[in-house]
């Protein structure tokens, strides 16, 4: 699934131009719940269509998907300050937190090789004619689940007196 912008600014592949932002929102939902999860990905896409956007990663272990989707800012220099193109894609995010909530949304890293590699075979069989779901139940599940990470420790100046 993937989805560019109108604008010309936006046809740009996302992570292709450095001075571009990107930004990684994953979707974890139930392994029985991935049609519903893409289909409201799709219904908020066809809302959202000046945002460009993509699949960047795609991974499961036994109980969850992992859908990673890279939101295109734009240029870094129009990120910092608030473009249109900036304001819609975060317009975009945070609809993705509040409509598909369901699903788990968390912001991430960028997706491993592995992850990127399932992300265009999806996308190379969607093309094709093949479903999402019939593509993410052939990918392998993965024997170790993405680490949950841990806390980030106060540094000096943060620690609040007992």
């Amino acid at each position: 699934m993937q989805h560019t912008a109108s604008n010309a600014q936006a046809d740009v592949d996302l992570g292709a131009e450095p001075e571009s932002v990107v930004v990684h929102v994953q979707l974890r939902p139930r392994r029985g719940a991935i049609r519903k999860c893409l289909a409201a990905l799709a219904t908020l896409a066809a809302e959202h269509d000046e945002v460009a956007f993509a699949v960047s990663g795609l991974s499961k272990d036994d109980r969850v998907v992992r859908v990673t989707v890279g939101v295109d800012l734009g240029p870094r220099t129009a990120v910092a300050k608030f473009s249109p193109q900036a304001q819609a894609a975060y317009a975009f995010v945070s609809a993705v937190f509040t409509s598909l909530y369901d699903h788990m949304p968390v912001y991430v890293a960028e997706p491993s090789p592995a992850e990127r590699a399932a992300a265009a075979v999806l996308l190379e069989r969607a093309a094709a004619g093949a479903t999402a779901a019939d593509v993410v139940e052939a990918l392998p599940v993965s024997a170790d689940p993405a680490p949950i990470p841990s806390p980030r420790t106060a540094g000096p100046g943060e620690r609040i007196p007992a």
